[in-house]
């Protein structure tokens, strides 16, 4: 008779080879899928079969079949979005999580996962100059701000004597938050999920950057009392700029939560040359951000930093008498986010701090943001292009002089393949959007994107 282990050891095998075959072919091939989502529903889909299939044949089926259709995100000339790739160490970890199939829920249930998820928020505090906080890891940027905005929920009713938990948000007093104008729609979609509504929103300068003045302004027409929430940004999503932190101190005078969404932008604190981006970020009350992007391991990876653990742990928190809970101080992972199962998603965290150390995620950054410079001077070379931010991080927003001019350029580059840079519209106008996220990105590829921007923009008339 087989063993257990025997019935999974030929099916990894093929997955081995199909997972090698796609990351050794990456590098080089066209950027965009090859096929569509229809087309793919065609292969892929047909009858239910009647009788089983062999795992390695399906495994085979959709090695091959899957193939067309995948976009190559982990390219260094994909720069979509705010998508990072995923460094080896992060992959292999991850390999090992699914492996180990372990419910992340209790650290009487599962200690390893608990501990090196324990391990990875403790490290990211350091990393980041946070101070003391609960770490949850929860499925990305959205849900990420969806957890910090629970726990400002809870806390600033609790601080007018409202039990959420019990009575409910029915007849509570409406909580006013406030946001910079071209806050990210993750912000939004959070609020929206919470029965929080649409944020009040606060003038930015032209970087994005919301303006002190206006958010002292709009504080004033708060009475005294009300429950109140400020949302910071960060790391803009055209620009990359930040938020000038003073607004943390203006808001705290006011009685307000702050909540920083740092999606990719958190991370310049873990540089010494880029911190300054993000002077004064620790005052903050809780702070979101997503490790997929800017430290590039695989999806899902959000991270939800409360410094209040009582007001997380009040808002997603959840026991019964079937749970074998821990009632130490660091409390179980599922008192920390929205969830009860889930995948031991902070072990990549875990595996790619501690391979590329303090110093090694300063040079991710830094390279990031290097490349990201590299690609706005090269471009800006470019008969008719003018970048149209200051890029200090790692985001470049580019017009080729007018919107349709702008927007054939961008579909020629994705029509060519050689790079993926998608359109987007930031100060009513269409911008060709270059996110620079990915590890593997260095100076060759650079150089390519600029040449396929410029062999583009040739191809569009003026």
């Amino acid at each position: 008779m087989s063993s257990r282990g025997d019935a999974y050891s030929s099916v990894l095998d093929h997955a081995r080879k199909h997972s090698e075959a796609w990351l050794s072919t990456v590098g080089e091939r066209r950027v965009g899928p090859r096929a569509g989502a229809d087309a793919l529903v065609s292969s892929l889909g047909g009858a239910l079969p009647e009788e089983p299939t062999l795992p390695e044949d399906v495994v085979d089926l959709l090695g091959a079949l899957a193939e067309p259709g995948l976009m190559a995100m982990q390219s260094g000339r994909f720069y979509g979005w705010v998508i990072g790739g995923t460094l080896p160490v992060a992959l292999a970890a991850d390999w090992l999580v699914s492996a180990w199939d372990q419910n992340t829920g209790l650290r009487y249930a599962t200690p390893a996962t608990a501990a090196l998820e324990e391990v990875a928020g403790a490290w990211l505090l350091d990393l980041l100059g946070l101070p003391a906080a609960d770490v949850g890891f929860v499925t990305g940027a959205t849900m990420a701000n969806f957890s910090c905005l629970a726990a400002a929920r809870s806390s600033v009713l609790a601080r007018i004597g409202w039990n959420l938990q019990r009575d409910g948000l029915s007849g509570s007093p409406r909580i006013r938050v406030l946001a910079g104008a071209e806050r990210h729609e993750t912000v939004d979609l959070a609020l929206r999920y919470l029965g929080l509504g649409e944020p009040e929103t606060v003038a930015v300068d032209d970087q994005g950057r919301i303006r002190p003045d206006s958010l002292e302004e709009a504080l004033r027409t708060v009475d005294a009392g009300i429950p109140l929430i400020v949302c910071l940004q960060a790391g803009n999503v055209h620009s990359g700029a930040f938020d000038p932190m003073v607004a943390i101190e203006i808001a705290h005078r006011h009685d307000a939560w702050v909540h920083v969404d740092g999606a990719f932008g958190l991370w310049a604190a873990a540089s010494p040359k880029l911190r300054h981006l993000a002077d004064g970020i620790t005052a903050a009350d809780s702070w979101g951000t997503d490790a997929h992007k800017t430290l590039n391991v695989p999806y899902d990876c959000g991270i939800a930093i409360v410094t209040d653990r009582v007001a997380l742990r009040t808002a997603l928190g959840a026991h019964a008498s079937y749970l074998i809970t821990d009632d130490s101080g660091p409390g179980d992972p599922l008192e920390k986010v929205p969830e009860f199962s889930r995948r031991a998603r902070g072990v990549p965290v875990w595996a790619t701090l501690r391979s590329l150390g303090r110093a090694g995620v300063a040079d991710l950054v830094e390279r990031l943001v290097g490349h990201a410079q590299a690609l706005a001077e090269g471009i800006a070379t470019i008969d008719g292009a003018r970048v149209l931010n200051d890029v200090d991080y790692t985001q470049v927003c580019v017009s080729f002089g007018d919107d349709a001019r702008t927007r054939g350029v961008v579909a020629r580059l994705i029509a060519d393949g050689t790079v993926w840079m998608s359109g987007s519209r930031w100060h009513d106008q269409d911008v060709l959007r270059v996110s620079v996220s990915n590890w593997s990105t260095d100076d060759a590829d650079v150089q390519r994107s600029v040449d396929a921007v410029r062999n583009a923009a040739a191809a569009v008339a003026v």
